[in-house]
């Protein structure tokens, strides 16, 4: 994983605003309409290209291709795997169900979304049949990287086991577990041809702390942490072998601006996402209920293998951070790790989870990675002294 002795790097979580016709086509395809070839492979080329431009402009030193390819983090798993079927009645998280306002204000700003609480199910046993798929995206990102010479290191997404199991129900296998170790098997496959392809892996896990108010909602803290452990745990099996440093994990509260009042606190996970096999943890900090949980570092110290992606802007509002917070919310981080070089500047989650439904409009998106580059510039300087970057 890229390091920097001179001064602070910067990245991001990994979705980015998809454009009208690329959405419209996202969403067919997963409907199973009929699409024309061609049509399709120009318009992800020119999508890829166009966010590969706008991370270079903004100075971001770590980039992907902005899960252009996708319809969402997690939900494009069902058309890579044999199994699923039907659909999945998830839960909604508790501020929806307390706050039925959400519900209706989500329904008007977001009219025609890919499928989220109603993608498929696990009808049968799953069996991994997306190499195909990932190699196409994987040299469609790295084509642009080249054309535009952009990144010293790039990254690319897959969502946990954890999440997928959550998201996309059992109604196959006998138990919880025996389904998230099924999946931990299956996405090996996903995660091993991302890292031999060169790319740094990014595992989306939101179940080690979203999940709390939404799927393990009734279990007690206590509990909910045991699940944690076991998601974990079906993360380490699924990254057996490959190098602890050319994985990272991001974890995150859920990425839409309800109240979150029923969010577990970092400290009481911290300890158990201290026992993924990774070699960054990427978490939210701008989320403003979660600002302040730099404190949880205090007593459960950072592994020294380990560095942080603090979210250093929001990703649920058009504001744009000035420069000189963001390099406060850094200089707090550095302050939390105990070392400058074990911080990476990113945001706090995606700014495109899912096709069609973007809180945030695409200018103010690359206004806010620039909020990340200006802000690092200037955290460098205290940091390392005037002469740093």
């Amino acid at each position: 994983m890229l390091h920097s002795r001179d001064r602070i790097l910067t990245t991001h979580v990994g979705s980015l605003p998809r454009g009208e016709a690329i959405s419209e086509l996202l969403i067919a395809r997963e409907a199973g309409d009929k699409i024309d070839a061609g049509k399709m492979s120009a318009a992800l080329d020119g999508a890829v290209r166009l966010v590969v431009q706008k991370q270079k402009e903004a100075g971001i030193d770590i980039g992907n291709d902005g899960e252009q390819q996708r319809v969402g983090f997690q939900t494009y798993i069902p058309s890579r795997m044999t199994g699923f079927a039907g659909e999945s009645k998830r839960r909604r998280g508790r501020d929806y169900e307390e706050f039925p306002e959400l519900l209706a204000a989500l329904a008007r700003r977001f009219p025609k979304p890919s499928r989220t609480n109603n993608a498929p199910e696990a009808q049968g046993d799953i069996r991994y049949t997306g190499a195909g798929a990932l190699k196409e995206e994987i040299a469609r990102f790295q084509s642009a990287v080249k054309a535009l010479d952009a990144f010293p290191e790039s990254f690319m997404t897959a969502p946990s086991p954890g999440i997928c199991s959550s998201t996309m129900l059992n109604a196959h296998y006998p138990s919880h577990e025996a389904y998230l170790m099924a999946l931990a098997r299956e996405l090996a496959h996903e995660y091993r041809a991302i890292v031999e392809a060169g790319l740094v892996l990014q595992i989306d896990a939101p179940d080690l702390a979203m999940d709390r108010a939404m799927f393990y909602r009734d279990l007690s803290d206590r509990d909910f942490v045991k699940a944690c452990e076991l998601h974990v745990a079906s993360i380490n099996k699924a990254i057996e072998g490959l190098p602890a440093d050319r994985v990272r994990l991001h974890v995150c509260w859920g990425n839409w601006d309800g109240p979150h009042i029923h969010d577990v606190p970092l400290e009481q996970i911290l300890p158990a996402l201290y026992q993924a096999k990774v070699g960054a943890l990427s978490i939210e900090f701008s989320n403003p209920r979660h600002a302040h949980e730099y404190d949880a570092f205090k007593k459960h110290k950072l592994p020294a293998s380990m560095a942080l992606i603090p979210g250093v802007v929001d990703s649920t509002n058009n504001f744009v951070e000035h420069p000189r917070v963001v390099a406060r919310r850094i200089e707090e981080a550095v302050a939390a790790v105990g070392d400058r070089e074990r911080v990476i500047a990113g945001a706090d989650c995606g700014f495109g989870t899912f096709t069609a439904r973007e809180w945030v409009i695409a200018p103010v998106v690359w206004l806010k990675l620039k909020s990340i580059r200006d802000g690092a510039d200037i955290a460098s300087r205290a940091l390392w002294g005037k002469s740093a970057a």
